[in-house]
């Protein structure tokens, strides 16, 4: 089951990506760096662009000031227990937002969040909405706090089943 979630995950990404795409004008200077797959954030901080926003160790150090602060899940408590002080700054590396985009001349950024749901509650949209600002606080606080100069946003689409 797990992998058919993925896989209509990544298909709706695609053609959402692909509309993105063919929408933006020629002009733009809006860069998806994020184009074929997700990338976790340590992946993204060895791209030229991420590294002239902040260096990794600036960026590290605010992470873990930031990740201390959100509660480790239970499948996580042995392995955080073991190394806290890695533990955290790790769980901040492994984070992936489904796409990154750049627009360098104004210094902005906007991670693209997509959650899926087949919920017939009237407020899903909302819930999602909250899960996926709630998964990347600590992506958006961290480089705020190291990158003062740059704006950060996250932008969430959420589609799904109603009723």
């Amino acid at each position: 089951m797990a992998t058919t979630v993925t896989a209509a995950h990544h298909s709706i990404w695609r053609h959402l990506y692909d509309s993105i795409h063919a929408a933006q004008k020629p002009k733009s200077n809006l860069k998806i760096v994020t184009l074929d797959k997700e990338s976790n954030m340590c992946r993204l901080w060895r791209r030229d662009e991420f590294l002239r926003m902040c260096s990794k160790e600036e960026l590290a150090e605010k992470a873990q000031g930031i990740e201390v602060t959100i509660p480790v899940k239970k499948n996580q408590e042995t392995r955080c227990n073991l190394d806290p002080g890695s533990f955290f700054v790790n769980r901040f590396w492994g984070r992936q937002p489904d796409g990154v985009a750049i627009n360098e001349a104004p210094k902005i950024v906007n991670f693209l969040e997509l959650k899926r749901s087949t919920d017939g509650d009237e407020g899903f949209p909302e819930v999602k909405d909250a899960e996926a600002n709630e998964q990347h606080q600590s992506i958006i606080s961290a480089l705020k706090a190291a990158a003062p100069e740059w704006k950060f946003e996250q932008i969430n689409f959420v589609v799904g089943n109603h009723g």
